[in-house]
């Protein structure tokens, strides 16, 4: 319900939002250039009475002293009879340049309140402002559901692609969007009497006045108390006329100002209401914020991208839950697929099963978990693949699931298996499908398999899947499905140092860059750059030889460093790890970039903590290497022996000697000592301790095992301060990448 509501009304008014959103980005100029034309004194600085007389004397016409809200002062005049607009200098009273209202951007205003149509376009635009401010209200709930609340709201996203890119911007924007669709909402609303407009009266004319003779302007005394920052506006009395006075209008209020005694008279005070209204404006148009108004007008200019991508992702998600090729009715179907998914990678698994189920000779049909149906009657097999949606919710094709479970009555011969995917940097990874696999054991169904999670889609796990599942029900099918990759690079291998060969873990750090082929075809494209953007932690997507799945490894670099580097250990019958170690300088791969924003190190002066052990030391030194601004570093790692893999030994001494690296804690598991890394933790629990009280963070790579006994490690630390790993976890301050 929530995402329809974010959706269909931006799906109906795109084009009208797009054209408020450009017209708005470019009003939102208006302010800043005025402020850059003007010449603005200090508060303080100069009176009324000071601007007034020196304005008269260099326009001796003066009818009108006006003041924007931006800070520059016009002066309207009449010479030999003809009317004329000045902006001024205050500090002198000299003009600047003669004054006339933007064209251009009076017309820009005209089709951003009404679509150039009148009162009927003010309606719509208005209609278009509540539009903005739903779609600005459930994206802020949206993107909470995604982040997993608002502690987390500000961290790196998961994911890639438009996907990404939609929530990225509108994390940036949404408050400025919101401000903007608030505030416009209310105005709106005033013009057509939803809501009451203040009415502001101004003072009586004053009944008596002295009628003595004129004195200066730049001694009248009212004046000389006004500040030119309060002032707005000051209009003269008409020449050789004792009985009028000047009109004034300041930010307090307005009065007259008698001409001869410079006596302030029947004065009165703007009322709250009033004053409650400029501040909409102000925080609508950016009027007197001209800062305010360069960050809506930013914020605004998000909205064609965030309208292209979010029409696209409604498309593919359409696309992606549409009607499968021989889908067989539920009630006549021997196989039932339900499919719980936020955007459309899911969907090319469960489309990968229920071709392999029709081939095999099975009736199959398939749709969303939403559209769970109350009876399967000749149903034998109930296969689940969900997503989990940020911090443990259901995807938005589950979301009525758990509601239509209650009244689903099961086959006696009906057996099911759950498949997970997620993404192991968040908290609570695969956490929906749990429940589902709990649920469905609680209506008394029997599983046909455990529950299988399956991390950033591996498509290794889900052909392993397939092969458990063919071995159980005693069915020949296999499953072969891999999301498109992005784009491949042609790398050569430049440069590798091998470790461990005496303690039978052989490892190799290679370091590759773009080829001269790969750079050729890239120069075509006019590709700027040799390497795509990555950091160290992001991950390189290798493509083994005989059309194999594609294998992960963490980088150990950066783009900035001119090379892609990757420590990798030959594992006992590994495709491709045996493939990576054999190769020698000059030989070339296909490889490809994969961006993993979830492992990063935290900016600032706090501690970071790494750990590792093994090949898992790559991105860690990565990090270090970035480490230019010296911040506090501290790696525990753990090898084999440190004689034969102390990877990166001669880097990290450097490190150490420029303080990229604060300190440096190894263990050795074939030493005299036989220590591992989580030995060492424990040694310097205290320092540990005290570094995670001071808001230190904690990044972990490496073998799983490794990192199930570090986290235990960590919880026996961590019982003093009452607090626990998924606590940090959820902060921010505890992050894994293993495998």
């Amino acid at each position: 319900m929530l995402r329809r509501l974010h959706g269909l009304p931006g799906l109906f008014a795109a084009l009208f939002l797009i054209t408020l959103a450009i017209t708005g980005a470019i009003l939102a100029l208006a302010p800043a250039i005025d402020r850059a034309a003007a010449v603005v004194p200090a508060a303080g600085e100069v009176s009324v009475a000071e601007l007034a007389g020196r304005v008269v004397a260099h326009y001796p016409g003066t009818e009108q002293i006006a003041r924007n809200p931006s800070g520059g002062v016009i002066v309207y005049y009449s010479h030999d009879g003809q009317p004329g607009a000045d902006l001024v200098d205050p500090s002198t009273g000299e003009g600047i340049a003669p004054y006339e209202p933007s064209a251009f951007f009076t017309w820009i205003k005209d089709l951003h309140r009404s679509f150039l149509l009148d009162d009927p376009g003010r309606m719509l635009a208005g209609v278009m402002a509540a539009v903005m401010l739903l779609i600005c209200i459930s994206g802020i709930f949206l993107l909470l559901r995604r982040t997993g609340g608002w502690r987390a709201l500000f961290r790196p996203l998961a994911g890639s692609g438009g996907k990404r890119l939609h929530a990225e911007l509108a994390r940036f924007a949404v408050l400025g969007l919101l401000l903007s669709a608030l505030t416009g909402s209310y105005l709106s609303a005033q013009r057509f009497g939803l809501l009451p407009e203040p009415v502001a009266p101004g003072p009586m004319f004053p009944a008596e006045v002295s009628g003595g003779q004129p004195a200066p302007v730049s001694t009248l005394s009212a004046l000389a108390n006004v500040d030119l920052t309060e002032l707005r506006e000051l209009v003269f009395p008409y020449p050789d006329d004792p009985q009028d006075v000047y009109s004034l209008t300041t930010s307090g209020g307005s009065g007259f100002v008698d001409q001869a005694t410079g006596e302030l008279l029947k004065f009165q005070p703007r009322p709250a209401a009033s004053v409650f209204q400029q501040w909409i404006i102000s925080l609508h148009t950016g009027e007197g914020l001209w800062w305010l108004g360069l960050i809506l007008g930013a914020a605004a200019l998000t909205v064609p991208v965030l309208s292209l991508t979010g029409i696209t992702l409604w498309w593919q998600r359409r696309r992606s839950s549409g009607q499968l090729p021989d889908n067989a009715a539920g009630s006549e179907a021997e196989a039932i697929i339900l499919v719980g998914s936020e955007g459309n990678t899911t969907w090319g698994f469960a489309r990968a099963l229920h071709t392999s189920l029709n081939k095999a000779g099975f009736r199959v049909h398939c749709s969303e978990m939403n559209a769970l149906a109350e009876h399967y009657p000749h149903a034998s097999m109930l296969f689940v693949l969900t997503s989990t949606y940020g911090d443990g919710d259901a995807p938005a094709s589950a979301r009525q699931f758990m509601a239509r479970l209650g009244d689903f009555r099961p086959g006696e011969r009906l057996k099911y298996a759950v498949l997970g995917f997620g993404d192991r940097q968040f908290p609570n990874f695969c956490q929906y499908a749990r429940e589902v696999d709990t649920a469905l054991a609680g209506k008394g169904l029997r599983r046909m398999h455990h529950v299988e999670l399956i991390d950033r889609s591996c498509t290794t796990r889900f052909r392993e899947w397939g092969n458990k599942l063919s071995e159980l029900t005693g069915t020949p099918f296999s499953l072969a499905y891999d999301p498109l990759p992005p784009p491949t690079l042609k790398l050569e291998l430049v440069e590798r140092a091998d470790y461990g060969l005496a303690v039978q873990a052989p490892t190799s750090i290679l370091r590759f860059k773009v080829s001269q082929q790969g750079r050729r075809r890239r120069l075509l494209s006019r590709a700027r750059k040799a390497l795509p953007t990555f950091e160290a932690g992001d991950l390189l997507g290798v493509m083994p030889p005989q059309g194999q799945d594609a294998r992960i490894y963490s980088l150990a670099s950066s783009a900035t460093d001119g090379i892609l580097e990757i420590c990798v250990r030959k594992q006992q019958g590994g495709l491709c790890s045996g493939y990576l170690h054999g190769l020698k300088p000059g030989d070339q791969i296909d490889g490809f970039i994969r961006h993993n924003p979830g492992f990063r190190p935290a900016t600032g002066n706090t501690p970071v903590i790494l750990i590792g052990a093994g090949a898992g030391i790559g991105p860690l030194t990565g990090f270090i290497r970035k480490n230019t601004e010296r911040n506090p570093m501290y790696l525990y790692w753990g090898g084999r022996s440190s004689q034969s893999d102390f990877l990166y030994q001669p880097e990290l001494g450097r490190y150490l000697e420029d303080n990229r690296l604060t300190g440096l804690n190894t263990a050795f598991s074939r030493s005299e000592e036989r220590a591992y890394v989580q030995d060492k933790l424990r040694q310097d629990e205290i320092a540990v301790r005290q570094m995670i009280k001071a808001g230190a963070q904690i990044l972990v790579c490496g073998g799983r095992n490794m990192a199930s006994g570090v986290k235990q490690v960590i919880e026996e630390i961590l019982q003093p301060l009452a607090i626990d790993v998924e606590t940090l976890r959820a902060e921010g301050r505890y992050l894994e990448d293993v495998y």
